[in-house]
């Protein structure tokens, strides 16, 4: 009757402690469930957090005709890589097909009054205008884009002289004017070319 009763609480005992036992071990589980949840939130964050402070390397200047009989349509898109811009300038210019118009970056990020608030051709380096990659020119001097029968044009530059990122304002291009110009850069006449009117004009800003 002795070795009954103990048998019985020694087996009571042993039901208590494996209770014990696999209570701390669930929580264990739950525990080490959850911190790696958190990790994978954690890594999930930091990497929006690194592509939300990314920096821009594109910009865009969408192109509107500046007098009332002469539509200009188009834009000039940028992108930076590797210390080097690229631009590439599409235009639609009906009324001047198959002819030349030039195209300059001016030094203000205005369009108003017909252009004129771009004021002159974006010159840092104050040297004489002339043509692109001649022994002097603006820095804005991008030159003449030749329209075919629809009035269509394009022209790409790429350069080390321009940045889209930075405080060099020998360098940036950021919130200058495009100016689309009536007639065609002579290269010679100071200090416009003798380029004519301002017929479109668009900002550069980040894109």
């Amino acid at each position: 009757m002795i070795n009954s009763k103990i048998s019985f609480k020694t087996l009571t005992i042993a039901v208590i402690a494996f209770s014990s036992f696999a209570f701390v071990a669930c929580g264990n589980n739950e525990t080490n469930t959850t911190t790696g949840s958190d990790t994978a939130t954690t890594s999930t964050t930091n990497e929006s957090a690194n592509e939300g402070t990314a920096g821009s390397t594109s910009a865009v200047a969408d192109l509107t005709g500046t007098q009332p009989d002469t539509t200009v349509t188009g834009n000039a898109r940028f992108n930076e890589e590797n210390g080097k811009v690229k631009m590439t300038l599409e235009i639609t210019v009906p009324k001047k097909a198959n002819q030349s118009v030039a195209v300059h970056l001016h030094e203000h990020g205005s369009c108003g009054d017909m252009g004129k608030e771009a004021h002159g051709h974006w010159n840092p380096t104050k040297v004489n205008h002339g043509k692109w990659g001649g022994n002097n020119f603006h820095r804005g001097d991008i030159g003449n884009v030749e329209l075919d029968k629809e009035g269509k044009g394009k022209i790409e530059i790429e350069t080390e002289l321009w940045t889209l990122t930075g405080t060099d304002s020998t360098k940036n291009i950021l919130n200058k004017a495009v100016i689309v110009h009536g007639g065609v850069d002579d290269y010679k006449t100071q200090p416009t070319g003798n380029a004519g009117s301002r017929i479109g004009c668009g900002v550069i800003r980040k894109g």
